[in-house]
């Protein structure tokens, strides 16, 4: 199965609500950035075992870990979760960033030094939360 196909089956999969919700998204990131790179992680483990949610990812960065190991990953990613979505943008430099720039701004959310995490799109600024996700495809170049 492609990305594209998993993508669209795991979309298809969300509670009715969720599903429209995670569609606007996806549309959303596609129109910031049509040519992106697309990914989809199911949130298992190597052995199978599920330790994270399904997880829509849009961009590309490498991750450098303190062991001089890297690994290729999504820059903005998209999760459904039990009370809401989440929006990751990864790869920051300043873990404070995001709630400084956006946290009074964007409405009703959580957000930490990667992610910004709502309960429903219509408690949010979809245009405060574009300029979050744009910055982190940019910081990717």
């Amino acid at each position: 199965m492609t990305v594209k196909e998993q993508i669209k089956k795991h979309i298809a999969g969300q509670p009715e609500a969720k599903r429209g919700e995670m569609e606007a998204l996806h549309k959303l990131l596609l129109k910031i950035s049509p040519k992106c790179r697309l990914w989809f992680e199911d949130g298992k483990n190597d052995a199978g075992k599920v330790v994270a949610n399904p997880t829509i990812g849009y961009g590309f960065f490498i991750i450098k870990y303190a062991t001089g190991k890297t690994k290729e990953f999504f820059r903005i990613g998209i999760s459904g979760n039990t009370t809401g979505i989440s929006v990751y943008v990864l790869g920051l430099k300043d873990k404070k960033y995001l709630a400084k720039t956006f946290g009074k701004k964007i409405g009703k959310a959580i957000i930490t030094g990667y992610c910004i995490k709502f309960k429903t799109l219509n408690n949010i600024n979809i245009d405060v939360l574009k300029e979050a996700i744009s910055y982190g495809l940019e910081a990717q170049n």
